[in-house]
C-alpha cells in the first residue's frame, strides 16, 4: 500500500498477527550532496510527548532501545545502490506500554556549517516491512521539494485504541537533530 503525506494506515486491522517489523528508510543522494553526513533518529515518546529516558532516543551512538523493543542498523556497504539506508527492527510486543509514540526523523549533520540542505537528497521513503514473512506492508515515499530544509520527520509509528498504525507525516524544518532533542527530551 503506498500512502500520501499525512494519510494513516493501522497495522494491527491489516496486519492483525505482525510481532516483528522492520521500518526502512531511505534516499538517493545527488552528487552535489555526496559529502552530506545524514543522522536518522527515532524518539520512543511518552504520553507527554517525551522520552521517558535517554535510551529511548535511538541514533547512532544508542542503537537499542532499553526495553529491546527498537534496534537501529545501517546495512553494510550502505552506497549508492543500496535502497535502505537506515533499518529499525520494532518487536511490538517488547514496546513499553509507557510508549506511545515512535518518531523516526533524518537530519543533515551540520546542515549550517557545510550550506547543505534535502534539495539534494531525493527520493526519500519510509516503508514497513513483515520481518517473519518479508513482505512490505506499506510505504510512504516523500515527493515534497525541500529546498531550505535540513531535517525532516518521515513517519510515527503509534499506538491508538489499543492498536498500532503508523502515519506518513514528511514534515520539513530548518533544525538541526539538537532541535529535537531539545523538543522530545525533558
Amino acid at each position: 500500500m503506498q500512502l500520501s503525506k499525512g494519510e494513516r494506515f493501522n497495522i494491527s486491522k491489516e496486519a492483525p498477527d505482525l510481532k516483528k517489523m522492520a521500518i526502512a528508510l531511505g534516499w538517493q543522494v545527488t552528487e552535489a550532496g555526496q559529502n552530506y553526513e545524514i543522522d536518522v533518529s527515532a524518539f520512543m515518546l511518552g504520553s507527554d510527548g517525551k522520552i521517558p529516558n535517554d535510551k529511548y532516543f535511538i541514533f547512532y551512538n544508542n542503537l537499542q532501545s532499553s526495553d529491546g523493543s527498537v534496534l537501529q542498523t545501517i546495512p553494510e556497504n550502505n552506497n549508492q545502490g543500496k535502497e535502505n539506508k537506515t533499518i529499525y527492527g520494532v518487536i511490538l510486543e517488547r514496546v513499553n506500554p509507557e510508549i506511545v509514540e515512535i518518531t523516526f526523523v533524518v537530519t543533515i549533520h551540520e546542515a549550517q556549517k557545510v550550506n547543505a540542505n534535502f534539495s539534494n537528497i531525493i527520493n526519500s521513503f519510509v516503508k514497513i516491512v513483515n520481518l517473519d514473512t518479508g513482505i512490505e506492508l506499506v510505504r510512504y515515499e516523500l515527493k515534497e521539494n525541500f529546498t531550505r530544509e535540513t531535517a525532516i520527520e518521515f513517519g510515527r509509528l503509534y499506538r491508538k485504541n489499543g492498536e498500532w498504525r503508523f502515519q506518513a507525516v514528511g514534515e520539513g524544518y530548518q533544525a538541526g537533530l539538537q532541535s529535537f532533542v531539545d523538543k522530545y527530551c525533558s
